[in-house]
Parts: C-alpha cells; sequence; structure tokens
C-alpha cells in the first residue's frame, strides 16, 4: 500500500500557481524537504513547509504515510518556491496519450465503442508514407479502420471529423488514471477536458 501512495499524482504549480507538472508523491514529498515546494491545503489554500506539513494529523480517510514517528498526510497540491515560467512541453506520443485526446472516440464516424474496439489509424498510411506522428495518428473503429484500409480519407470518401494535431500540454497527460478531486479549483476548465483512459 506504501509503494502506491507514493506512486499517486501530486498536482505541481509555480510561484504563480500556475500548473507545470504532475509528480509523484514520492517526489513531491523531496520537493517539500528540501524547501523547493509548499504544500497548499486546497480547502482554504494555505502553505504549509516540511515541518508545518508534518505537525498535521491525518483526518478520519485521508491518504497518509507511516513513518517510524508520525503519520505523514498525502500531498495532493504543491506551489513551487523557486520556479516562475510555465511549462510548455510537449506531450509525449503514445497509445494512451492518443485515446485521451481523440476522447476515446472514432474520429471518423464519432462512436465510442470503448478501447478494445478501437485502433490507431494512420491518417496516410505506412504504406504510402505516413509516419506514426500525432498529426498522422487518429483513432479509428474496427469498422472505420477496415472500411479505409490502405488509402488516405480522401482515397476512401471518407472525412476525419477534426484535424490530428500534437496536444497542448495538461497536467492529466502526464497524471495516471487517478483522478485527483481538489484539483479542479487550481485547474480552469480547459484542463479537465481530456479525459483519462484506464487501461491501453
Amino acid at each position: 500500500m506504501g509503494v502506491s501512495i507514493l506512486q499517486r499524482p501530486t498536482l505541481v504549480l509555480n510561484r504563480h500557481w500556475q500548473p507545470v507538472h504532475v509528480a509523484t508523491v514520492a517526489r513531491s514529498l523531496v520537493l517539500l524537504w528540501n524547501h523547493a515546494a509548499h504544500v497548499i491545503d486546497p480547502d482554504n489554500f494555505q502553505l504549509y513547509s516540511w515541518a508545518d506539513w508534518a505537525k498535521l494529523t491525518p483526518q478520519d480517510g485521508e491518504l497518509f504515510i507511516r513513518t517510524v514517528r508520525f503519520r505523514l498526510r498525502v500531498p495532493e497540491v504543491l506551489t513551487l518556491t523557486r520556479h516562475d515560467r510555465p511549462r510548455y512541453n510537449a506531450v509525449t506520443f503514445s497509445r494512451r496519450n492518443l485515446f485521451k485526446r481523440d476522447h476515446s472516440t472514432c474520429q471518423y464516424c464519432g462512436s465510442r465503442p470503448g478501447t478494445a474496439e478501437l485502433t490507431i489509424d494512420h491518417v496516410v498510411p505506412r504504406a504510402q508514407g505516413g509516419q506514426t506522428t500525432w498529426e498522422n495518428c487518429a483513432l479509428a473503429c474496427v469498422a472505420c479502420n477496415a472500411r479505409k484500409a490502405n488509402r488516405t480519407p480522401e482515397q476512401a470518401s471518407m472525412k476525419l471529423r477534426r484535424t490530428p494535431l500534437r496536444p497542448a500540454w495538461k497536467p492529466l497527460y502526464d497524471a495516471s488514471s487517478i483522478r485527483i478531486a481538489s484539483w479542479s479549483r487550481f485547474l480552469s476548465d480547459a484542463y479537465w477536458n481530456v479525459p483519462l483512459e484506464d487501461s491501453d
């Protein structure tokens, strides 16, 4: 249980409280210990140093890490003490992230048949020189993928619902499938429009 708690996601904000990263609880505690961050209490927005945070007693039902001498509450949101700039990094291309970008939806017919019935379609087929990139891959249901076959959408008389593009980074692209309710107090609606996929 301790290992899984240490791997849970923690939202990291810069000094201006803009989202910049998602770290594991283990990493967030290192940042807190090294005075590189403060914990933000999502209920009252109070800031805590390591010393202050370690004095707090976990409430009933609240996650905690048991040490030799005390129980330490699991932080959900941190703010960095020295980092000013928002993060503008690229989202890694992966099957999981493609499902997030395309909302687990076929980009041809709009159906949502479930993960097992969705495939990754190369818009320009690999046989025609298409690459495996954000701009050339889209989710397609089995039926649409079979219909399109080894052709471009134009050749197959099929239309993409939207042009595949590299997505803008959002904390949820770095997070696991765990949703942390308190994050909604620090993220605009735009950050929450990426549904999380539970499985590959």
